[in-house]
């Protein structure tokens, strides 16, 4: 994901207690503090780090929360092995491959195969979206819990076809690709994060050189979840596909999973 021009975006304090937090943040990302004329601001509250889009007709904010809400309720009630993600990344008894997410967002497929026992490598190119993330993990790592999945996700900032180029790392053995669809259709932008993130992160247009350089890294296979309708990636077929009642996952095996 990477964030677009022209798109003006501020750092807030929640209360006057937050504020040397807000000031690290803008330094950190390189923004400005209360301009004034900003259509995005990032917020710095005493629940963690939220995204809010302004203007009236604008989505409520987004922050990543591991322990409460959606991600919790997926993780204790989602299916957990039988899970469509599960099947196509290879988890199967006795089996928890070592994963790459190269297309992290808010982490929330990487923290549900951290669930299942899963060491998770976790790449986000979008700066704001990284510091979202990195705010989630970090607030998750005291959750006695939670705490013990998140110790297995290591978060890397930067561009994914860059950072996979120069791995250094011991190669992970499967890499999971969710790049941005171009959507068109209006119903395509409902969910509220896709609402907000569009304007930031546009569509992913480098995907087949994405997939190029994951099929170059990992050594047992890669996976790629695109909408259920949707053509695949550019470049190098799938073996197979799974598919569900609104995505599908693509396959492209190069060496069997074993326990």
């Amino acid at each position: 994901m990477q964030q677009l021009a022209g798109v003006r975006i501020q750092v807030q304090a929640q209360t006057a207690a937050l504020q040397s937090q807000a000031e690290a943040w803008a330094q950190r990302l390189g923004l400005p503090l209360q301009v004034g004329a900003a259509e995005f601001e990032l917020q710095v509250t005493e629940h963690g780090l939220q995204l809010q889009q302004l203007g009236p007709q604008a989505p409520g904010a987004v922050r990543v929360d591991f322990v409460e809400g959606a991600v919790a309720h997926r993780r204790l009630f989602g299916g957990g092995s039988g899970q469509m993600i599960a099947k196509a990344v290879g988890v199967q008894p006795g089996v928890r491959p070592q994963v790459l997410d190269a297309t992290a967002g808010l982490g929330k497929d990487a923290f549900v195969l951290a669930s299942l026992g899963c060491e998770m490598g976790l790449i986000e190119r979008q700066p704001i979206i990284a510091a979202l993330l990195a705010d989630g993990l970090a607030r998750a790592e005291g959750d006695p819990e939670v705490g013990q999945i998140v110790a297995r996700m290591r978060l890397y900032n930067g561009n994914a076809i860059e950072v996979m180029g120069t791995w250094a790392d011991a190669p992970p053995q499967v890499i999971y690709l969710d790049p941005m669809f171009p959507h068109r259709e209006k119903s395509a932008l409902v969910k509220k994060e896709m609402r907000l993130f569009r304007p930031l992160v546009g569509d992913d247009l480098d995907a087949p050189a994405l997939l190029a350089q994951a099929l170059a890294l990992a050594t047992h296979r890669v996976v790629v979840k695109r909408p259920r309708k949707a053509p695949i990636i550019e470049g190098v077929k799938p073996s197979h596909s799974l598919e569900g009642k609104s995505s599908r996952y693509d396959i492209y095996p190069k060496k069997a999973l074993k326990g």
